[in-house]
Protein backbone atom coordinates (compact mmCIF):
# COMPACT_ATOMS: atom_id res chain seq x y z
CA UNK A 1 0.00 0.00 0.00
CA UNK A 2 1.16 3.18 -1.04
CA UNK A 3 0.84 6.65 1.26
CA UNK A 4 1.55 9.58 -0.07
CA UNK A 5 4.10 12.13 0.60
CA UNK A 6 3.16 14.85 2.66
CA UNK A 7 2.61 18.45 1.59
CA UNK A 8 3.96 21.00 3.70
CA UNK A 9 3.84 23.91 0.84
CA UNK A 10 3.45 27.66 2.61
CA UNK A 11 0.34 29.09 2.77
CA UNK A 12 2.21 32.72 3.96
CA UNK A 13 0.88 35.70 1.96
CA UNK A 14 4.31 35.85 -0.71
CA UNK A 15 3.64 36.86 -4.08
CA UNK A 16 4.43 33.49 -5.88
CA UNK A 17 7.08 35.70 -7.90
CA UNK A 18 8.75 36.62 -5.03
CA UNK A 19 9.54 33.18 -3.79
CA UNK A 20 12.38 32.33 -6.15
CA UNK A 21 15.40 34.44 -4.63
CA UNK A 22 18.06 34.76 -7.79
CA UNK A 23 21.82 34.53 -6.25
CA UNK A 24 24.26 36.81 -7.66
CA UNK A 25 27.15 35.25 -7.51
CA UNK A 26 29.21 37.02 -9.76
CA UNK A 27 32.61 38.91 -10.08
CA UNK A 28 31.36 42.55 -9.05
CA UNK A 29 28.87 44.72 -9.19
CA UNK A 30 28.84 45.97 -12.74
CA UNK A 31 28.45 42.26 -13.48
CA UNK A 32 25.35 42.36 -11.08
CA UNK A 33 23.69 44.89 -12.87
CA UNK A 34 24.13 43.71 -16.61
CA UNK A 35 22.45 40.23 -14.91
CA UNK A 36 19.66 42.03 -13.51
CA UNK A 37 18.82 44.18 -16.35
CA UNK A 38 19.04 41.08 -18.54
CA UNK A 39 16.41 38.77 -16.41
CA UNK A 40 14.09 41.95 -16.97
CA UNK A 41 11.27 41.49 -15.11
CA UNK A 42 11.33 37.65 -14.59
CA UNK A 43 13.26 38.05 -10.70
CA UNK A 44 11.50 40.42 -8.35
CA UNK A 45 14.16 39.19 -5.45
CA UNK A 46 18.15 39.10 -5.49
CA UNK A 47 20.30 37.45 -2.78
CA UNK A 48 24.16 39.21 -2.73
CA UNK A 49 26.42 37.58 -1.01
CA UNK A 50 30.72 37.48 0.12
CA UNK A 51 32.05 37.05 -3.21
CA UNK A 52 30.33 40.74 -3.87
CA UNK A 53 31.05 42.07 -0.89
CA UNK A 54 34.40 41.26 -1.47
CA UNK A 55 34.54 43.37 -4.36
CA UNK A 56 34.25 47.84 -4.70
CA UNK A 57 30.84 49.00 -4.82
CA UNK A 58 28.32 46.29 -2.45
CA UNK A 59 26.29 48.65 -0.94
CA UNK A 60 25.80 50.82 -4.11
CA UNK A 61 24.40 47.73 -6.06
CA UNK A 62 22.04 47.57 -2.52
CA UNK A 63 21.01 50.94 -3.02
CA UNK A 64 20.59 50.07 -6.76
CA UNK A 65 18.60 47.12 -6.75
CA UNK A 66 16.19 48.69 -3.95
CA UNK A 67 15.65 51.37 -6.41
CA UNK A 68 14.55 49.68 -8.89
CA UNK A 69 11.98 48.34 -6.78
CA UNK A 70 14.03 44.27 -6.29
CA UNK A 71 14.07 43.02 -2.73
CA UNK A 72 17.42 42.07 -1.24
CA UNK A 73 18.84 39.40 0.53
CA UNK A 74 21.88 40.09 2.37
CA UNK A 75 23.61 36.93 2.40
CA UNK A 76 26.61 37.41 4.64
CA UNK A 77 25.88 35.18 7.34
CA UNK A 78 27.33 37.19 9.98
CA UNK A 79 29.67 35.34 12.84
CA UNK A 80 31.19 37.82 15.45
CA UNK A 81 31.22 38.47 18.68
CA UNK A 82 27.17 38.93 20.03
CA UNK A 83 27.43 42.72 20.47
CA UNK A 84 29.58 43.21 16.83
CA UNK A 85 26.55 41.26 14.99
CA UNK A 86 23.36 43.34 17.13
CA UNK A 87 25.77 46.41 15.37
CA UNK A 88 25.82 45.28 12.25
CA UNK A 89 22.11 44.58 11.76
CA UNK A 90 21.22 47.47 13.12
CA UNK A 91 23.63 49.56 10.65
CA UNK A 92 21.71 47.17 7.91
CA UNK A 93 18.28 47.65 9.15
CA UNK A 94 18.17 51.25 7.28
CA UNK A 95 19.25 49.62 3.97
CA UNK A 96 16.14 49.02 2.85
CA UNK A 97 17.07 45.43 2.44
CA UNK A 98 14.31 42.37 3.12
CA UNK A 99 16.53 39.51 4.54
CA UNK A 100 20.05 38.92 5.94
CA UNK A 101 21.73 36.08 7.17
CA UNK A 102 23.79 35.09 10.73
CA UNK A 103 25.05 32.17 12.08
CA UNK A 104 22.45 29.93 14.28
CA UNK A 105 24.73 30.40 17.79
CA UNK A 106 22.44 31.24 20.34
CA UNK A 107 23.83 33.99 21.59
CA UNK A 108 24.08 35.79 17.89
CA UNK A 109 21.06 35.08 17.12
CA UNK A 110 19.79 36.93 20.72
CA UNK A 111 22.10 39.67 19.99
CA UNK A 112 20.95 40.20 16.36
CA UNK A 113 16.93 40.57 16.98
CA UNK A 114 17.38 43.53 18.98
CA UNK A 115 17.72 46.15 16.37
CA UNK A 116 17.05 44.59 13.55
CA UNK A 117 13.90 46.50 12.85
CA UNK A 118 11.53 45.82 9.58
CA UNK A 119 14.79 43.21 8.54
CA UNK A 120 14.04 39.93 8.53
CA UNK A 121 16.75 38.07 9.67
CA UNK A 122 17.50 34.37 9.32
CA UNK A 123 19.14 32.10 11.08
CA UNK A 124 21.88 29.61 9.12
CA UNK A 125 20.97 26.40 10.53
CA UNK A 126 23.73 23.97 8.36
CA UNK A 127 25.15 24.98 4.96
CA UNK A 128 23.96 22.55 2.25
CA UNK A 129 27.43 22.17 1.48
CA UNK A 130 27.91 20.03 4.47
CA UNK A 131 28.07 16.65 4.61
CA UNK A 132 27.89 13.59 7.35
CA UNK A 133 31.59 13.76 6.97
CA UNK A 134 31.95 17.58 7.11
CA UNK A 135 30.25 17.18 10.10
CA UNK A 136 32.38 14.66 11.72
CA UNK A 137 35.34 17.19 11.13
CA UNK A 138 33.60 20.19 12.65
CA UNK A 139 32.81 18.01 15.81
CA UNK A 140 29.15 17.76 15.35
CA UNK A 141 27.92 14.66 17.58
CA UNK A 142 25.04 15.04 16.41
CA UNK A 143 23.56 14.11 12.54
CA UNK A 144 22.51 16.98 9.92
CA UNK A 145 18.59 16.91 10.95
CA UNK A 146 19.30 16.82 14.70
CA UNK A 147 21.45 20.29 14.36
CA UNK A 148 18.82 21.73 12.02
CA UNK A 149 16.41 21.18 14.12
CA UNK A 150 17.94 22.36 17.26
CA UNK A 151 18.58 25.26 15.33
CA UNK A 152 15.85 26.05 14.15
CA UNK A 153 13.50 25.57 17.67
CA UNK A 154 16.09 28.01 18.88
CA UNK A 155 15.20 31.03 16.51
CA UNK A 156 11.83 30.25 16.78
CA UNK A 157 12.45 30.42 20.46
CA UNK A 158 14.65 33.66 20.30
CA UNK A 159 12.87 35.41 18.18
CA UNK A 160 14.88 34.96 14.64
CA UNK A 161 11.86 35.60 11.53
CA UNK A 162 13.41 31.94 9.81
CA UNK A 163 16.00 30.26 9.16
CA UNK A 164 18.24 29.30 5.72
CA UNK A 165 17.47 25.55 5.91
CA UNK A 166 18.24 22.72 2.88
CA UNK A 167 15.11 21.23 1.38
CA UNK A 168 16.08 18.00 2.68
CA UNK A 169 15.34 18.74 6.09
CA UNK A 170 12.31 21.18 5.17
CA UNK A 171 9.44 18.55 6.02
CA UNK A 172 11.44 17.72 9.66
CA UNK A 173 10.85 21.66 10.16
CA UNK A 174 7.43 21.87 9.08
CA UNK A 175 6.37 18.96 10.85
CA UNK A 176 7.95 19.76 14.50
CA UNK A 177 7.35 23.86 14.13
CA UNK A 178 4.89 24.32 11.46
CA UNK A 179 5.20 27.58 9.62
CA UNK A 180 6.20 29.93 12.18
CA UNK A 181 9.31 30.15 10.67
CA UNK A 182 10.30 31.29 7.32
CA UNK A 183 12.39 28.68 5.48
CA UNK A 184 14.33 29.36 2.65
CA UNK A 185 16.06 27.13 0.56
CA UNK A 186 19.44 27.00 -0.78
CA UNK A 187 20.79 24.43 -2.96
CA UNK A 188 18.03 24.18 -5.68
CA UNK A 189 18.85 22.24 -8.84
CA UNK A 190 15.64 22.41 -11.47
CA UNK A 191 15.94 18.59 -12.77
CA UNK A 192 17.12 16.07 -10.22
CA UNK A 193 19.03 15.81 -6.93
CA UNK A 194 23.16 14.68 -8.98
CA UNK A 195 24.37 18.21 -8.66
CA UNK A 196 28.17 18.39 -10.12
CA UNK A 197 29.25 21.22 -8.16
CA UNK A 198 29.79 22.01 -4.23
CA UNK A 199 25.92 21.44 -3.38
CA UNK A 200 25.74 17.73 -1.32
CA UNK A 201 21.81 18.50 -0.05
CA UNK A 202 19.64 19.70 -2.84
CA UNK A 203 16.02 19.26 -3.83
CA UNK A 204 14.47 20.43 -7.05
CA UNK A 205 12.21 23.14 -7.33
CA UNK A 206 8.64 22.08 -6.80
CA UNK A 207 9.57 19.23 -4.13
CA UNK A 208 11.52 22.75 -2.40
CA UNK A 209 7.89 24.14 -1.91
CA UNK A 210 6.03 20.77 -1.40
CA UNK A 211 8.76 20.36 1.67
CA UNK A 212 7.80 23.55 3.12
CA UNK A 213 10.15 26.74 1.82
CA UNK A 214 8.81 30.06 1.52
CA UNK A 215 11.42 31.08 -0.59
CA UNK A 216 14.10 29.08 -2.70
CA UNK A 217 17.52 30.27 -4.10
CA UNK A 218 18.79 29.86 -7.52
CA UNK A 219 22.15 31.05 -8.84
CA UNK A 220 24.21 28.34 -11.48
CA UNK A 221 21.12 26.73 -13.09
CA UNK A 222 19.55 30.64 -14.35
CA UNK A 223 23.29 32.08 -14.57
CA UNK A 224 24.80 28.93 -16.28
CA UNK A 225 22.16 28.38 -18.52
CA UNK A 226 22.08 29.18 -22.34
CA UNK A 227 19.43 31.37 -21.96
CA UNK A 228 19.30 33.14 -18.33
CA UNK A 229 16.04 35.19 -19.11
CA UNK A 230 14.06 31.64 -20.68
CA UNK A 231 15.41 29.61 -17.28
CA UNK A 232 14.56 32.18 -15.02
CA UNK A 233 10.97 32.24 -16.47
CA UNK A 234 10.69 28.33 -16.69
CA UNK A 235 11.15 28.28 -12.81
CA UNK A 236 8.57 30.78 -12.25
CA UNK A 237 6.37 29.03 -14.27
CA UNK A 238 6.89 26.12 -11.73
CA UNK A 239 6.18 27.86 -9.30
CA UNK A 240 2.68 29.59 -9.96
CA UNK A 241 1.47 26.38 -11.12
CA UNK A 242 2.56 24.93 -7.09
CA UNK A 243 1.26 28.67 -5.45
CA UNK A 244 -1.70 29.44 -7.76
CA UNK A 245 -4.07 32.18 -7.80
Amino acid sequence: MQTSTPDYRSSKAITPADRLIMALDVADAAAARALVEQLEDSVTFYKIGLELFMTPGYFDLLDWLVAHNKKVFVDLKFFDVPETVRSAIRALSGSGATLATIHGNQSIMEAAVKDKGELKVLAVTALTSLDRGDLDDLGFQCNVEELVLSRARRALETGIDGIVSSGLEAPMIRRELGERLLVVTPGIRPVENKPADDQKRTVDVAQAFRNGADYIVVGRPIRQAADPLAAARAIQQTIADIFPG
